[in-house]
């Protein structure tokens, strides 16, 4: 054994004591048979070992043989045969074309999370058919139409997979909701969506009217659960039929009204033909100035006493309902009220998320223009007959 060994060659000696478990000189030659090559040399101890070969006596130099329990003819025995099992036997059986159309094979095994069902489609949420068979199905349940256009080629498809529509909240709202058609923009039925609502980016997700085909709302790239089920509270509420039975009455409210204004200048006009009534310019600042008069009476009110907050009731659709606001600052908040709880509960949600609510004035008023004119502290109504359910309202300073 060389009388110095450099630090290097020490280290590999240490190492090989470890492992091998072996006398100094034992490792030393193993090593020098290798030329100082510690894996080279753990290997062949253990190949000589497992052959028979005394641990105590290895072969030194380049040129050794090994010295092995053999037959008359001295030929080395064969090596141990080692089977193992690469892949199940249930992957030779594999139906990958099945699994496109088959929630179930995508639902995580016994061996835990893989990459393909961590990122797999929503096959329990989809409808499963062409984009007019769900308009259809859409239609005949009175629900909305939820589409989801993606693409293979950007990855925040598949995290709107992963993140969004696994969400339990944004499940359940769309089973309860809407009919939801998930599709890939370079398929048949992707690319005449693409072409009939000219969709260029993606991933894109869209509500549809089912019964006119009308896009309602769009969103582009990754939406968050969060921002996904504020933005679809509007359409919560009531389904597509009853928004074409209330058009009409909206339309008809607009009209009254422009005739309204043109039959009052009409008598205004009339007013200052006459010698005994006095001119308009008159009536309308005695009209204002009245108005000045009466007003400061009417923002002479007594300081609001707002009802205790009960506590947020769990989720339930038939009697529990999910109001959302937006506060001055622009930060939006939602919280559960029951159906038959008061308007002026809002008004007492609302004091509690404005620091200075107790000496500023503010005012509420739907963010979309809904069913309820008047959201006044006074009305004693229920958000069920206000038509304040799954609505947004927005919070502004007086």
């Amino acid at each position: 054994m060389e009388s110095v060994l450099t630090e290097c060659k020490q280290n590999m000696v240490s190492s090989f004591l470890e492992i091998a478990g072996v006398s100094v000189e034992t490792a030393c030659q193993f090593l020098r048979a290798t030329s100082w090559q510690l894996e080279e040399a753990i290997q062949l101890y253990f190949i000589e070992n497992e052959g028979g070969v005394s641990a105590s006596s290895p072969p030194e130099g380049d040129t050794m043989l090994p010295a092995q329990d053999s037959g008359s003819d001295g030929v080395r025995a064969p090596l141990p045969v080692k089977r193992d099992i690469l892949y199940d036997d249930d992957d030779l059986y594999r139906n990958f074309n099945e699994e496109m159309t088959r929630p179930d094979v995508w639902e995580t095994g016994q061996n835990g999370d893989n990459l393909a069902s961590l990122y797999r489609q929503p096959f329990a949420l989809m409808y499963h058919g062409p984009f007019e068979n769900a308009k259809q199905a859409a239609s005949a349940q009175d629900k909305w139409l939820l589409v989801n256009l993606q693409s293979n080629k950007e990855f925040s498809s598949h995290m709107l997979n992963r993140d969004t529509w696994a969400n339990e909240a944004v499940a359940q709202t769309i089973r309860t909701n809407f009919i939801f058609w998930q599709v890939y923009d370079d398929t048949t039925e992707g690319m005449k969506v693409c072409t009939y609502y000219k969709l260029e980016s993606f991933p894109v997700v869209l509500v549809i009217d089912p019964i006119t085909g009308q896009k309602m709302h769009l969103w582009k790239g990754m939406i968050e659960a969060e921002s996904l089920l504020e933005n679809l509270l509007p359409y919560l509420d009531s389904g597509p039929k009853n928004n074409h039975v209330t058009l009409p009455h909206k339309r008809r409210l607009r009209e009254h009204k422009v005739i309204t204004e043109e039959d009052d200048e009409v008598l205004l006009a009339l007013a200052a033909s006459m010698e005994n009534i006095k001119d308009p310019m008159e009536i309308s600042s005695t009209n204002q100035s009245e108005s000045q008069i009466e007003e400061p009476e009417t923002c002479k009110d007594k300081k609001l006493v707002y009802p205790p907050l009960p506590e947020e009731p769990k989720y339930d659709k038939a009697r529990v309902c999910r109001v959302g606001f937006r506060l001055p600052d622009g930060r939006r908040v939602q919280r559960n009220f029951l159906r038959t709880d008061s308007l002026q509960l809002l008004w007492s949600f609302c004091r509690s998320q404005l620091e200075e609510a107790d000496v500023r004035p503010f005012r509420l008023a739907q963010a979309i223009p809904g069913v309820s004119t008047s959201l006044d502290y006074e009305s004693n109504i229920s958000l069920e007959e206000s038509g304040l359910a799954n609505s947004m309202i927005s919070i502004t300073w007086a």
